[in-house]
Order: structure tokens, then C-alpha cells, then sequence
């Protein structure tokens, strides 16, 4: 097996290392709730907290640290999210375990955006959208087997143990980033201030605000998955491994189609795919009164909802490399950083309408980022075009 070869596995058993302890809450959240003593809208607040820490300090540990070895600042990030994941496992008191999930919020983020980086260096350029697609397909795969197979540890002994064995998997993980990884890369640095202008590219912050409302239009119903799946569409609690199984693989099956659409210029077509986001979450209220047409439904959004990751990561590298490249970092960084921030914005939604209209209105948070969503990449492809004119008239 080659070195890249390699390389690649542990990067996506990095990003599914990741994933696990980051969606774990979705699995266990009404576990949680119970040993805790505090409700299941309270627990979802954990998403919330989660999510905006993370969007909050990766931003700033990025471009801090980019002046110095990104292979020393990177094993000293995994030390950190492994001594907070272990918090998490041990944790008796909600408050306790927000101090520990910040802790590794705090990490996680600038963890993926490292991974990101070495990814680009390390890459062949034809290979790099599919190598990206693969890294965040790990959080997709961490929702096939890590989210079950914790939901039904919990089940079966406690969510404390779930947490537990993220900290084995994080620990086989360093010793292995520590074979594999460069240990020197070419680095560009530069001030914060050269760094930060990277934002001030009307082809970045309209990519970053539809990062955004991407990640809202999914949390606005997914938080609560679980209760949608038993309460809403009346599954019963043992097939519910099975059905978020279900919805794993497809959610991997749309990392791959995001990939193969990062090497054709995906951007173009994703306003179709925003489309039919608007006419599935208008039917999910409707089906949520028959089972089995509401879990296809979930289905169809799990298959699309996020499929502009792999292109929007790729424009992001690409505008850097172009016109930033003291920025490589940040670049890495903003789709990770944003996609949270619509996390936290979509499952404070959900917490919202959940608390004061109940789980048929989920939907109407997620409808109306999706619209948003729609607006954001119809405008962005115009932007887009004007540069491909512009540079073909000087040409």
C-alpha cells in the first residue's frame, strides 16, 4: 500500500473520529437527558454550544498559528480534543459536560481545517476533490456506524462509554498522524491582516454564507432526528439503529456524488439541488403522518441537503491559491468553521419551534435557510461568471 494510500485512510479516520464525538449527541440526546435530569430541548442546546465554540476559535487558532509548524500546532490540537472527548466520557453534571464538550469544540475545528490543508499539499491536484469528499464523508460514515453503534451502546450500558471508546479510536489515530504526516510543508504566512482580506472576496463571503445556511437548512430538522423518527413518524426505538443506518449510507453516497461534482464545476447545478430542498421539507410536515413515505423523505434531504460541500471546499482552495495564498489555512478553515455556525443557527431553530410549536414545524426553519440557500448560489454562480468573462477579455 502506497504512503498516500495511507495517508488518506487516516485522514478520513480522522474526520470520522471527529464526527463521532461531534454527532454522538444526536444519537444519545434523550440517554443524555435522562441520566442528567435535564430535558431532551436542554440537551439539544449542546449542538448549539457545541457548534458556536467550534466556529467561534477556529478562525483564531488558524491564523495564529500559521507562522509556526503545522505539524507540531496540529499533534498539540489532537492532544487537546483527546483530553476533552475523556471529560466528556467521565462527566456526571450537564455542566460538566459543557466544559468538556467545549473543550473539544474549542480543538475540533482547527483539527479538520489541518487535515484539509496536508490534504491539499498532499494531494495530486486531479485527486484533491475526491480526497475531500472522502474526508467529509468520515463524518458521514461516523453517522452510519459511530451514531448507532454509540446509540446502541448507550442503550445498552451508557452513553459514558460511547465517549470512551472515541478517546481509544482518537489515540490510535495520533499514533498514526505521528508516522504518517510531513513533517515540514511549504507554508505561506502572512499578518492576521493579510490573512483576513481572504473574507473580503465577494467570491468568499457569498460561498461562506451559503456554507452557512446549508448547514442551517439541514440542523433546523436533524437535531432532533431521533424523536422525528420515533415520536414523529412512529418507528419504534429498536429500529431506530437501523433507520439512522439507512440514513448514514446515504448521507455517504452524497459525499461522493459532492466530489464528483467538485471536479465538474458542481456549483453550476447546485441550485437544482436547493430546489427540490424547498419541495421535500414543504411535504415533510404531511408525511410525517405516514411512516414510511416521511423516512423516504428523509432520505432524499439526506442524499442532497449538504452535496455542495466537496465544491464549495474546492472554490474556497482554489480563490485562496489564486489570489490569497498567504490564506491557504484560513481557506481550509472557513468551510468547517461556517458549516458550524449553520449548525448552531439551525439547531437553535429547531430548539426554538420545537419548545413552542412542536416537531411538524421543524421543517419551516429549515424551508426558509433553504430559500436563503438558493439566493446565495444563484448569485454566487453570476459572480462567477463575470470572472470567467473579465479574465477571458484581458486574455
Amino acid at each position: 500500500m502506497t504512503k498516500y494510500r495511507l495517508q488518506t485512510i487516516i485522514f478520513v479516520l480522522t474526520s470520522f473520529m471527529l464526527g463521532c464525538n461531534e454527532f454522538i449527541v444526536v444519537g444519545v440526546i434523550s440517554d443524555i437527558a435522562k441520566t442528567l435530569s435535564v430535558s431532551v430541548a436542554t440537551v439539544g442546546y449542546l449542538v448549539t454550544i457545541y457548534a458556536t465554540v467550534f466556529a467561534v476559535s477556529t478562525p483564531i487558532i488558524t491564523v495564529l498559528t500559521n507562522r509556526f509548524s503545522r505539524y507540531k500546532v496540529f499533534m498539540v490540537l489532537m492532544a487537546i480534543f483527546l483530553l476533552g472527548n475523556t471529560l466528556s466520557g467521565f462527566a456526571t453534571t450537564y455542566g460538566l459536560l459543557i466544559a468538556a464538550r467545549m473543550t473539544t469544540a474549542v480543538v475540533a475545528g482547527a483539527i479538520e481545517s489541518f487535515i484539509i490543508a496536508f490534504a491539499n499539499d498532499i494531494a495530486p491536484r486531479d485527486k484533491r476533490p475526491i480526497l475531500i469528499a472522502w474526508i467529509s464523508a468520515g463524518f458521514s460514515i461516523a453517522s452510519v456506524i459511530g451514531v448507532p453503534i454509540g446509540t446502541a451502546i448507550s442503550t445498552a450500558d451508557s452513553w459514558h462509554t460511547a465517549f470512551h471508546i472515541i478517546s481509544v479510536i482518537t489515540l490510535v489515530t495520533y499514533a498514526l498522524l505521528a508516522w504518517l504526516l510531513p513533517r515540514h510543508v511549504d507554508q505561506s504566512t502572512g499578518s492576521v491582516k493579510e490573512q483576513l482580506v481572504f473574507l473580503t472576496d465577494k467570491r468568499v463571503y457569498l460561498a461562506v454564507g451559503l456554507n452557512l445556511t446549508m448547514a442551517a437548512t439541514m440542523y433546523a430538522y436533524y437535531t432532533y432526528i431521533r424523536p422525528l423518527i420515533t415520536e414523529g413518524l412512529g418507528f419504534s426505538v429498536s429500529s431506530l439503529n437501523w433507520l439512522l443506518f439507512i440514513l448514514g449510507i446515504m448521507s455517504i453516497i452524497s459525499n461522493r456524488l459532492s466530489g464528483t461534482l467538485a471536479e465538474r464545476d458542481g456549483l453550476r447545478v447546485i441550485p437544482w439541488f436547493y430546489i427540490a430542498d424547498i419541495v421535500l421539507l414543504l411535504l415533510l410536515p404531511l408525511a410525517l403522518d405516514h411512516a414510511f413515505l416521511g423516512f423516504a423523505i428523509l432520505l432524499a434531504l439526506a442524499l442532497i441537503v449538504t452535496i455542495a460541500g466537496a465544491p464549495l471546499q474546492i472554490h474556497f482552495l482554489d480563490v485562496a491559491a489564486e489570489s490569497y495564498p498567504q490564506a491557504m489555512m484560513l481557506a481550509a478553515a472557513v468551510n468547517p468553521i461556517f458549516f458550524n455556525v449553520g449548525i448552531s443557527v439551525g439547531s437553535a431553530t429547531a430548539s426554538v419551534l420545537l419548545n413552542h410549536a412542536g416537531l411538524k414545524s421543524l421543517s419551516f426553519g429549515a424551508i426558509a435557510y433553504a430559500v436563503i440557500s438558493l439566493i446565495l448560489v444563484v448569485v454566487l454562480n453570476h459572480e462567477m461568471a463575470k470572472r470567467r468573462q473579465l479574465r477571458s477579455f484581458n486574455h
